[in-house]
């Protein structure tokens, strides 16, 4: 029996558009421009060209919907993009 990722999820999501910005907390890292995805009600999914940011940090950022401080949840690089999603820190 297989389980969709739609059911795993434990928040709606819905479509993103518009540009994000993020700035790694890191010393010396680059900010990071890339395309909304999707948003959630604690955090967001963004399309960007960075294989650099990888689970556990923190980053500032901003979009249309929000801005803040979120951490890295996960990043997975396709053929022509990469994507990361972030979760929304309190």
């Amino acid at each position: 029996m297989t389980v969709s990722v739609a059911e795993k999820r434990r928040e709606a999501r819905h479509p993103g558009s518009g540009n994000v910005l993020v700035r790694p907390e890191a010393p010396g890292s680059r900010d990071i421009q890339g395309k909304l995805v999707d948003v959630s009600v604690s955090g967001f999914r963004m399309a960007h060209q960075c294989a650099a940011l990888t689970a556990g940090q923190y980053v500032e950022f901003a979009h249309v919907e929000a801005r803040g401080r979120a951490r890295v949840v996960w990043t997975r690089i396709l053929e022509q993009a990469v994507e990361s999603g972030f979760v929304v820190a309190g």
